[in-house]
């Protein structure tokens, strides 16, 4: 597995990714018309657009991406998707730990994540909890949960 930035010719890939994500992994959550509205057969250009000026990351297995994270320019967890058959391998936990230290790069205290329901569990085990300045969920494109995490800095080196 191999963690790396995100480029352009990245899209089509991750658009592709998180089409499967979304229609096999939460469909026993939403009803297909929601879902066909999350993850479109033809996706929203403007929305993917956004990814290029993001800090996005992919992970790749053997040269094919199977997970993507990014935040955003307001400090927020926007995507974090990994394949359905790459899911519980660490790849959503790197992706994660990147992106954080990309918000404590930029002196932010805390990162805010809107989560779906079968997502909650694994932020929760992350370190994140209800969000306290934002709402608690969101209307769709599904029904998500607000998350936060209070980062620490990151330890610098030792004084000698």
């Amino acid at each position: 597995m191999f963690l790396r930035a995100y480029r352009r010719n990245d899209k089509r890939h991750l658009q592709q990714l998180f089409f499967e994500v979304v229609h096999n992994i939460s469909h026993q959550d939403y009803t297909t018309d929601d879902l066909g509205r999350w993850a479109p057969v033809v996706p929203d250009r403007e929305i993917w657009n956004r990814l290029d000026e993001q800090f996005c990351y992919v992970v790749e297995h053997h040269k094919s991406i199977v997970g993507f994270g990014s935040l955003n320019t307001s400090g927020m967890l926007e995507w974090l998707y990994v394949h359905p058959r790459h899911q519980g391998k660490g790849i959503a936990k790197a992706l994660l730990r990147q992106i954080e230290r990309q918000v404590r790069k930029q002196n932010r205290p805390t990162i805010t994540a809107y989560v779906t329901t079968n997502a909650s569990d694994f932020f929760q085990y992350m370190g994140y909890g209800p969000a306290v300045n934002h709402p608690e969920s969101t209307p769709f494109p599904a029904h998500r949960f607000c998350m936060e995490k209070q980062l620490e800095p990151e330890a610098g080196p030792l004084a000698g």
